[in-house]
């Protein structure tokens, strides 16, 4: 799984604080938490993908606390951010995070079932073949009636909605050219096909939010 762009971060603290902020993390989770808060499901057990620093764990796990919250990443540099949010938060139902990569196969059969995944910022980052595999073990991950959320910037109808798109777009594909913005019909067909119901929301920003409902 490719992270050519690096979103900023700085340190919380001072000294031996390990927590990372985020900014456009932090600005994310108010609306997502909108969103999502009246349909997550009361309880069970939630799969967060590529979770970066932490906050978006603490915060949702805070909201939820009914909900065990079992946050993810594949850069080792994150895992202690992770933790460390996690530690301070003092949230019984956050698991200590694990070392995931959501684009190769096999982790859906080792973490799953889940009744929630969660995943924020990714697809950009990664390539058409990554997306695939990612999507493919999500379905198998989810229990039936199973939810995933999928946030980002995508393309529609095959292009940006804005200038700072379409240049961070073709940022991303001049570092490499198999990653950037993925289409929402691409999505869309792809999940439909593989028995899920899929459902795209307006936000901040000019990003979307799919909600991504497995069938029985």
């Amino acid at each position: 799984m490719r992270r050519k762009f690096q979103a900023e971060t700085h340190t919380f603290g001072a000294g031996e604080d390990n927590r990372l902020v985020s900014p456009a993390a932090e600005r994310n989770i108010s609306p997502l938490l909108e969103e999502l808060s009246p349909i997550l499901p009361k309880t069970g057990k939630v799969l967060e993908l590529a979770s970066g620093t932490g906050q978006h764990a603490v915060a949702f796990a805070k909201a939820f606390p009914n909900l065990v919250w079992q946050p993810s990443e594949n850069d080792p540099g994150k895992l202690p951010s992770i933790a460390a949010w996690r530690d301070d938060a003092g949230l019984l139902n956050i698991r200590e995070p694990i070392r995931l990569n959501a684009c190769r196969p096999g982790w859906a059969h080792r973490y799953g079932p889940v009744d929630f995944l969660y995943l924020v910022n990714l697809t950009h980052l990664i390539s058409d073949a990554e997306l695939a595999v990612l999507l493919d073990e999500a379905v198998q991950a989810l229990r039936p009636n199973g939810l995933f959320a999928l946030y980002g910037p995508f393309l529609r109808n095959g292009r940006t909605t804005s200038a700072g798109d379409a240049a961070f777009h073709a940022s991303l594909r001049s570092q490499d050219p198999s990653i950037g913005y993925k289409d929402v019909e691409v999505i869309s067909d792809t999940m439909q096909a593989l028995g899920c119901d899929v459902t795209w929301r307006e936000m901040p920003a000019n990003n979307l939010l799919a909600l991504i409902l497995k069938r029985m």
